[in-house]
């Protein structure tokens, strides 16, 4: 893998432990030489892991709309920044070019953007690794509402597979490096 989408929070959350493992993962993606793209931001964790991507000599890249660059949210030290009009137009910015997406703890925003990800894998327009970095069992929730979706018949159970979960920074990089695309249509 040379290059991965991180979405994460605009905030740092109420735990350090998030903290901790935005810092974790910016640090391993740098070593591996992989590049991070990710929302653009100065503040939480993405500001986080920007920070720790920088830090350890690691290359980014970063996608911002000008709404949000305007209220001065931007990483000043992301030097490949991209500014863009709209959330739609960031979300495809970020796919671009990618080999895998890890969505680590957040909001709406990381929800849509991991579940966008989702979709295009499942409609077989995206074929790379999809990880939920699930710190401290924060996505425990959304695990079992997709267990939920495949037990009422609205997931099937091989595209339930395209959602690649672990706790740890290094686990889901290791899953990730081993995933084979086995998307399944989804209306047969």
């Amino acid at each position: 893998m040379k290059s991965i989408a991180v979405y994460c929070g605009a905030n740092k959350g109420n735990d350090p432990k998030f903290e901790a493992a935005a810092r974790e993962l910016g640090k391993l993606l740098a070593e591996r030489n992989i590049r991070v793209v990710y929302g653009g931001g100065s503040v939480g964790l993405m500001g986080v892991i920007a920070d720790a991507v920088l830090e350890h000599g690691g290359a980014i890249k970063g996608v911002i709309t000008h709404q949000l660059n305007n209220l001065e949210l931007g990483h000043e030290g992301v030097y490949d920044m991209h500014v863009v009009e709209t959330m739609s137009e960031r979300r495809t910015l970020l796919l671009q070019d990618t080999d895998g997406v890890i969505t680590m703890p957040g909001g709406y925003g990381s929800m849509d953007e991991l579940f966008e990800a989702l979709t295009l894998a499942q409609l077989h327009q995206y074929k790379s690794p999809i990880g939920l970095l699930n710190v401290d069992g924060y996505y425990d929730p959304l695990i079992g509402m997709l267990d939920q979706m495949v037990r009422y018949g609205f997931l099937r159970e091989q595209n339930r597979g395209l959602c690649l979960i672990d706790p740890s920074p290094e686990g889901l990089l290791e899953q990730m490096e081993k995933y084979q695309y086995q998307a399944i249509e989804k209306w047969h």
